[in-house]
């Protein structure tokens, strides 16, 4: 267990979800990498599934505490997916659903970039390609590494994603001890 891999936190309040740094692996496969960023705003990067390499930051979304230690967050990207997760951090847990517009399911290939920077593509697509039918994803999935990275900190998802990447933050090589990245 690195530095900063809280496994064994306890969380209670919403304080204690933000500003957590989440890796976790559904049952399908697919990684995510995701941070609680603020009390409105999620980074996250994508390492498996349809979309890897995929990465955003500074998505807006609603973010509460349904009772002491779970949390459900949810958004609308601008490609049109929705999304809603419930994560129980204490169970080591997560349960998603992610609502594919038609368009993403025939062109992932569109969305794998960082969208901060490409949203006029994105919402060509969105405006282009059917929606309709959704492909609906809902999934279990096991958190494998949580990190106290503190709110509004830029450096967390700050790079596109590479194949070793979880792998260095689950090992503690990726990070400094105040939570940087190293290597810039």
């Amino acid at each position: 267990m690195t530095q900063h891999n809280q496994m064994d936190k306890q969380f209670k309040t919403l304080d204690d979800f933000l500003g957590t740094h989440f890796i976790y692996t559904y049952d399908n496969g697919w990684e995510y990498e995701w941070y609680a960023k603020n009390d409105h705003t999620v980074d996250y990067r994508i390492h498996g599934g349809m979309v890897a390499g995929r990465w955003v930051t500074d998505q807006t979304a609603n973010i509460v505490m349904l009772t002491a230690g779970i949390y459900k967050v949810a958004w609308t990207e601008p490609t049109g997916t929705d999304v809603a997760l419930d994560f129980l951090p204490n169970d080591h847990k997560v349960n998603g659903t992610i609502f594919f517009p038609k368009w993403v399911q025939d062109h992932p290939e569109i969305t794998v970039t960082y969208q901060n920077e490409h949203l006029d593509v994105m919402h060509a697509a969105r405006e282009k390609y059917a929606t309709y039918p959704k492909l609906v994803v809902p999934e279990f999935a096991t958190i494998t590494y949580m990190g106290n990275a503190g709110q509004d900190n830029n450096e967390v998802i700050s790079e596109a994603p590479y194949a070793t990447l979880p792998d260095d933050i689950r090992a503690g090589q990726y990070f400094d001890a105040d939570y940087r990245r190293l290597n810039h």
